[in-house]
């Protein structure tokens, strides 16, 4: 079954109301959740939401470190929005997805749709490239993408490689996840049988989502690392 979004057009281009709304509201929970952790903070033993906050900020410095020597607060808070939106972005769609009676899908997850995580892939690959400007300087830079020369081909191939496949990467698994739930979903919904015998794959399918939903933010966030370590650290 193919399913439609509902479209309008901006400046020409069309967009899809769907995911111009699931991505608004990932990033008022992504917000939300890190307003919730910082708006009491206070010295001492963290507790309730900053000491979740503060779990959360310590496994990305961690993380950074692993990746790199550089060492940046603002690099720290980039890989948190990340992984932060990606994550709740990734959840949106547990545990359900809404479409209408005419197949108009109103309710998934944003990261299951190509446009939005080749925009999140190609924003790092543009980032990723400004900060290695700033931090090793224009010249330095310069010359690791042309020396020697006959690499700079290869340069320019690596930078849409990784454009296509951090994007399709996290859009792949998103996409099936969503896939296989609207199929156990149709199972299940088309006779009492049919719920009887997918219930329990049904659970165990969206529990799996969770999981797959929070590798995929990590896996996103710190190859992003990894690519900034990349323009950073140009003798690796």
């Amino acid at each position: 079954m193919e399913y439609k979004e509902p479209t309008f057009v901006l400046f020409g281009l069309k967009f899809s109301w769907t995911i111009v709304i699931m991505v608004t509201i990932t990033a008022v929970i992504t917000f939300v959740i890190a307003y919730l952790g910082a708006r009491q903070a206070q010295t001492g033993k963290p507790t309730g939401m900053q000491n979740f906050m503060e779990w959360i900020i310590d496994f990305i410095r961690n993380l950074t470190g692993s990746v790199m020597q550089y060492r940046s607060n603002q690099l720290i808070m980039l890989a948190l929005t990340f992984i932060m939106f990606i994550f709740v972005g990734n959840m949106l769609s547990i545990p359900f997805k809404i479409t209408t009676t005419n197949d108009y899908v109103l309710w998934k997850a944003p990261t299951s749709d190509p446009h939005v995580t080749l925009t999140l892939s190609l924003t790092v690959i543009v980032l990723s490239n400004i900060v290695g400007v700033r931090v090793v300087g224009v010249k330095e830079y310069i010359l690791h993408f042309i020396k020697p020369l006959w690499q700079l081909p290869l340069h320019i191939i690596e930078e849409f490689a990784k454009t296509l496949t951090l994007g399709l990467r996290l859009f792949g698994n998103i996409f099936a996840k969503e896939t296989l739930a609207g199929l156990l979903s149709s199972v299940g919904g088309a006779s009492v049988l049919g719920a009887v015998l997918v219930a329990v794959p049904t659970i165990a399918w969206q529990a799996f989502g969770i999981f797959v939903g929070a590798i995929q933010a990590f896996v996103f966030t710190i190859l992003t690392l990894s690519y900034i370590g990349t323009k950073i650290e140009t003798d690796h």
